[in-house]
């Protein structure tokens, strides 16, 4: 067994976005192959309506896949091929965008004026950049939650973890979409594919994260329920670590748990030409999705 280095932590960004959504970018809009073939990851959460109720009003998608996690409040969509729906709280929507959809996603609060989801972009390889749209919109109670011995528990989105597989499939990159809350105090050893890109996004309470360099089985020096914690590694809330390869990784709750994704991807490892929802491999093709769009050719017909 071979623990995965952590590469990076870093806090993620506040950031505008869409008609004036206050969100968080934990990645995005940078160098593609640091977490290919995921190339952006947000988180969108408020209490207050104002930060979040403009939404994202009509944009258009290309050559890309985008994944919607919705935690607390909902979110309705529409796009320009007639589907239309709403994501309540624990649902996931992942939408192939392939050679092109016109679509809207608007946030509403819970009773509370809470809204809490996440958005990731995963790439498409050249060969389905111009696929036919789809969708896969997948109800919170059809994904299946593992509950562990020691109290950690694992909702599996996509791809499969401890003898159970998620109900979202056929997509590009065969990712691992994972969403884990460990207790306090608890270590824990989580496989990984060797050969696949991995992070993992805390969101909710803080954990120390093993590295490969560090004396095994010595992640801290504060003692949480019997075990070693050291407080200046813990990882806390919005924060992205990136890891290195191996085919395991060693988290440690702190004194109030944990709760993160680890999601992971198999690379494309292709170039990419990229304007804001459109990735496509080279200039010419992104030129292209935006002549179409100026001319009003950019929807293709359904075969």
């Amino acid at each position: 067994m071979s623990i995965r280095p952590v590469l990076e932590t870093r806090s993620a960004r506040p950031t505008l976005e869409g008609a004036g959504v206050h969100l968080h970018r934990a990645f995005g809009f940078g160098d593609p192959t640091e977490a290919d073939p995921f190339l952006l990851f947000d988180d969108f959460r408020g209490d207050r309506p104002a930060d979040y109720q403009a939404g994202f009003p009509w944009h258009p998608h290309r050559g890309i896949e985008t994944i919607t996690y919705v935690l607390a409040g909902s979110v309705e969509h529409g796009d320009s091929l007639g589907n239309t729906g709403t994501l309540g709280a624990g649902d996931v929507q992942w939408m192939t965008a392939g050679s092109g959809i016109m679509h809207q996603e608007m946030p509403s609060g819970n009773a509370r004026g809470q809204m809490h989801g996440f958005q990731l972009w995963a790439n498409l390889p050249s060969d389905l950049k111009m696929t036919a749209p789809r969708y896969q919109d997948v109800k919170g109670t059809d994904i299946p939650v593992i509950t562990d011995d020691d109290g950690t528990r694992v909702k599996v989105i996509t791809g499969s973890f401890w003898g159970q597989r998620g109900p979202v499939d056929g997509i590009a990159a065969d990712p691992q979409y994972l969403d884990i809350s460990i207790p306090p105090g608890v270590k824990k050893r989580l496989k990984t594919d060797l050969y696949r890109k991995t992070f993992a996004y805390v969101f909710e309470g803080a954990a120390a994260f093993a590295d490969a360099s560090a004396p095994q089985g010595v992640l801290l020096e504060k003692e949480v329920n019997g075990q070693e914690v050291n407080i200046r590694d813990l990882s806390g809330n919005r924060t992205l670590v990136r890891f290195g390869t191996g085919d395991e990784i060693v988290v440690q709750a702190g004194e109030q748990g944990v709760r993160f994704l680890l999601i992971s991807g198999a690379p494309i490892e292709e170039p990419v030409a990229w304007h804001g929802p459109i990735v496509m491999n080279t200039r010419a093709e992104l030129m292209t999705a935006m002549a179409e769009l100026r001319n009003g050719t950019f929807i293709k017909p359904a075969h």
